[in-house]
């Protein structure tokens, strides 16, 4: 980042100079030179030749030439086609290097003095976490901590959905077919017993839409009219009018879930400021609701029902309130929108959702728009693939999950094999393995999730995810693990790098030169990932950064460098990536190892 800004600057000055004129600063890039060409920085040149008044090769060769002469960072350039890449002086990289080495803010970025509010996780009080929830987490959790660096003022929120149909489907299971059981008389955490009886629903559901088929009845007709389902939906009712015996049985049924969600949030790192509850917003939503009618943008339909009517905006009626007065989601969201900003007055709001709820927060954002919200024009929809297995697409009602927990369980226990395999656990005590076990497991499933782009669909591969080759987070916790030893030797021999002058270095390695340039990056990459609510840079940068590292490892030697200057050098080198890839890891929630 720091060669960048002053090459920008020595590239304004040549156009100056060459044609007395130039483009604005701001308007000039540079990029990553390709790997197949000498050179770390390209500028191309096809939109200046209005400019230069020549070819962009001309004006590459010019421009090049000039910086070559006048800019101590260039040492050579080559022009291909309208495409100048500059090779940068041995000098510019170490002074870049000791700038950032003693950069006390490395990766973090200044203060913009702007609120951020990230709602994650968001589950449902009728089942565990799965597999889509840990994305959800991961990914929320991760882009909370990017905008952090990235200035921002961020508070992580749960919303959590715990009222409804769904949830009244749990409760009357248990209550038909419970027998008192709980969480403390089956040995069965809270909200795993709870998703027990969601399933039990489905399946006594499914026998009586059967029953009723063969009696004659349409099948769609039958899905409607299971005395199950009917019972569920006066639950609903008898919940949102407070019935006593009802209620009780809620409260109890989300306690036991609560407990359950707190263990697992603990277990896999997440945390948050706030929790919100639907069953505390909803009302907020019907208050909504009133207003948008007396401002004409709701309308209501013989029954009762009140809709919004967005076909002139490309979209559909939607459904703000059933004719019995109950919610719908879009209620207790618009009730929630307001509470936010109320509660934090933030500039931007993403809600992380997976994206089959597309539809769902285009349709709550522009009624927001269209109620005045001063909040709305911040409101962004931070949509996710699903996350597929090789056995398939998953579905809680009929208990095909993959829990969250049990997936947990079983990445520390394979991560347990492959170091014990390894080798890597030799000499450690107990407690130490168990915690590098939890780490590397944890550390897998967190990197394999969060390296693909938010939006794409995904395949996990749990195999895949702990290998210790690769674009693995295994391969880079022991890349910091070999650092972490390379560091307590170097202070086992007595050996002071943190305040090394590379002054007298004259020349560089080009796997030393390399490093010093992915290190450069960082800031940048964190700019980037934050613009774009994307781990999946910061993840696919730290994998760039140890890939190198361990190039430069096996290429030169560290202790028996020529001279005590050389070593002590990569000893600060070494450090540099050490604490960016720690800083980095951290970014997306990863814990990494000092010993392996």
């Amino acid at each position: 980042m720091y060669i960048q800004q002053d090459l920008l600057s020595h590239l304004h000055q040549a156009f100056l100079s060459l044609y007395q004129q130039a483009p604005e600063l701001s308007e000039l890039k540079l990029q990553p030179t390709r790997k197949e060409f000498e050179g770390s920085y390209t500028f191309v040149t096809f939109p200046y030749a209005r400019l230069s008044k020549k070819g962009p090769e001309q004006t590459g060769q010019e421009l090049g030439q000039y910086l070559k002469e006048h800019s101590e960072l260039v040492r050579d350039f080559n022009v291909v086609k309208g495409f100048l890449n500059l090779v940068i002086a041995d000098g510019a990289w170490l002074s870049t290097f000791q700038t950032l080495a003693t950069d006390a803010s490395w990766g973090q970025l200044p203060a913009r003095g702007s609120k951020v509010v990230v709602e994650y996780s968001s589950p449902n009080t009728n089942k565990p976490l799965h597999l889509g929830h840990l994305r959800n987490n991961f990914l929320g959790y991760s882009v909370s901590q990017i905008l952090k660096a990235c200035g921002y003022e961020v508070s992580m929120v749960n919303l959590v959905n715990d009222r409804g149909i769904h949830i009244c489907k749990s409760m009357l299971a248990y209550e038909k077919f419970g027998k008192g059981e709980t969480p403390q008389s089956s040995g069965i955490k809270g909200d795993h017993l709870v998703g027990k009886y969601y399933v039990e629903f489905d399946r006594h559901y499914r026998q009586q839409i059967e029953e009723l088929v063969g009696q004659g009845m349409d099948k769609e007709e039958a899905k409607t009219k299971a005395p199950l389902l009917l019972q569920a939906q006066e639950m609903l009712r008898q919940w949102e009018a407070g019935k006593p015996e009802v209620v009780n049985l809620w409260e109890t049924m989300n306690s036991w879930v609560y407990k359950g969600f707190e263990e697992t949030y603990t277990k896999i790192g997440v945390q948050f400021d706030k929790y919100y509850r639907e069953s505390e917003t909803y009302l907020l939503g019907k208050d909504i609701v009133e207003e948008g009618l007396e401002k004409g943008i709701f309308f209501k339909k013989e029954g009762g029902s009140v809709w919004i009517d967005l076909t002139a905006d490309g979209l559909d009626e939607k459904l703000v309130l059933r004719g019995d007065g109950t919610s719908v989601y879009i209620t207790q969201d618009m009730g929630t929108a307001d509470l936010k900003y109320k509660d934090f007055g933030m500039e931007k709001s993403l809600v992380v959702v997976g994206n089959e709820q597309d539809y769902h927060f285009k349709v709550l954002f522009l009624i927001l728009e269209k109620l005045g919200r001063p909040y709305a024009p911040g409101n962004y929809h931070l949509s996710y693939g699903m996350v597929d297995l090789p056995s398939g697409k998953m579905k809680s009602r009929e208990g095909t999950v993959v829990d969250a927990d049990d997936l947990v369980r079983e990445m520390e226990e394979t991560a347990e094999r492959y170091t014990r395999e390894l080798g890597k656990v030799d000499g450690m005590s107990p407690e130490e393995a168990g915690k590098l076990f939890e780490m590397l497991g944890l550390g897998a499933l967190k990197y394999y999730l969060l390296r693909v782009d938010p939006k794409k669909r995904m395949l996990f591969d749990p195999q895949e995810s702990i290998d210790f080759q690769g674009n693995t987070g295994p391969f880079i916790q022991y890349t910091h693990a070999r650092i972490a030893s390379l560091l307590r030797r170097a202070a086992d021999m007595g050996i002071g790098f943190q305040d090394v002058d590379v002054s007298a270095l004259t020349d560089l390695h080009p796997s030393e030169r390399e490093v010093i340039y992915q290190l450069s990056l960082y800031p940048e990459q964190i700019r980037t990932a934050g613009e774009a609510y994307a781990p999946s840079f910061i993840a696919q940068y730290v994998y760039d950064l140890a890939k190198e590292f361990n190039r430069f490892y096996t290429e030169v030697s560290v202790f028996n460098a020529e001279d005590s200057q050389r070593r002590d050098f990569r000893i600060a080198l070494s450090s540099a990536v050490g604490r960016t890839l720690r800083h980095g890891m951290s970014l997306l929630g990863i814990e990494v190892p000092e010993r392996m």
